[in-house]
């Protein structure tokens, strides 16, 4: 599959010359920002890897502490982000999420709601690795009710792949009996099935229920359920329905709101600048009637608008 990311493989790539030019970038007085943002926003995050062990080999330096000591503020943050492989990014955020004073759900949603099944695995294996702990026990430890149950189910990383043509209407009906029909949900039914079937499967679903049910399961959903249950399904249908639609949706709010939210401004533009960015930015236009680019310029400023730019690859 070809990648639908804004950032691409440097196709002249030199480890040992990336690592000569960020050294320059940040020795003697003063740090040349620039050079390390168009840099490393222009590498893969395999080739970042790769610079960071060349960096070190020349220098005997950590190149990421390097970073950490001469950059401050948001570009700090969108630049340690770059340079952390995926999965032990993702990990570190969820990490973050629990462990920090009162829980990030929307991180726990975002994340979890939107990773493919290889994804999560690796991002389990990373948790162990990086943080010493389950990610599943630190979840529960940290939630509870349907919420959590329905988190550990997505934690699992064994969605079922394809569609069951057999039990489509069958699905639509049992979450139409176990909410708009009967007073009070059965919630047990839409985490099971939410958390459980394919985005194919589902997407089938969904058309066949809004026929039973005369509207769409968002509606039902908003109806039935408050808090961080129905944000978690409501992320789970969206990326059902379309993941780079939930991101364009996620990235819209983030800058749209009174005060920018830059922590997932940040965690969107890094964690889909080699997946989908180009979909996302479609998506926005469409909807938005704006480009990612220009609500970024609008949004932010100086050196941490030129990285995020740069990630954005391109105005629609």
């Amino acid at each position: 599959m070809a990648s639908r990311g804004s950032v691409k493989p440097f196709v002249n790539f030199n480890a040992k010359h990336d690592a000569e030019i960020l050294r320059k970038a940040m020795k003697g007085i003063g740090t040349d920002e620039d050079t390390i943002l168009m840099l490393l926003a222009a590498r893969s995050n395999v080739q970042r890897q790769e610079i960071k062990a060349a960096y070190k080999k020349a220098f005997g330096k950590d190149l990421v502490k390097d970073l950490r000591s001469e950059l401050g503020g948001k570009l700090e943050d969108l630049i340690l982000a770059l340079m952390a492989p995926p999965a032990i990014y993702d990990a570190n955020e969820l990490h973050k999420a629990i462990k920090g004073i009162g829980t990030e759900d929307s991180v726990l949603i975002e994340i979890l709601a939107s990773r493919t099944c290889e994804e999560i695995k690796e991002i389990v294996k990373a948790y162990k690795k990086e943080h010493g702990a389950k990610l599943e026990k630190d979840i529960m430890g940290d939630t509870s009710g349907h919420y959590q149950r329905m988190l550990v189910i997505l934690v699992q990383g064994k969605r079922e792949e394809g569609v069951d043509e057999s039990r489509v209407e069958k699905d639509a009906k049992e979450l139409f009996a176990a909410g708009e029909e009967k007073f009070g949900t059965d919630e047990d039914k839409f985490i099971n099935i939410l958390g459980n079937r394919s985005a194919e499967h589902l997407r089938k679903v969904f058309e066949a229920y809004k026929k039973i049910a005369g509207c769409d399961i968002e509606e039902s959903i908003k109806d039935e359920c408050t808090g961080n249950l129905e944000a978690l399904m409501l992320a789970v249908v969206k990326c059902a329905k379309s993941v780079p639609g939930y991101f364009a949706e996620s990235l819209r709010d983030s800058m749209r709101r009174a005060g920018t939210d830059d922590e997932t401004l940040i965690r969107i533009m890094v964690s889909r600048s080699e997946v989908d960015m180009l979909d996302i930015r479609a998506i926005y236009k469409k909807k938005y009637g704006e480009s990612i680019y220009s609500t970024i310029q609008e949004d932010t400023d100086g050196d941490y608008q030129k990285a995020l730019l740069y990630l954005c690859g391109g105005n629609d």
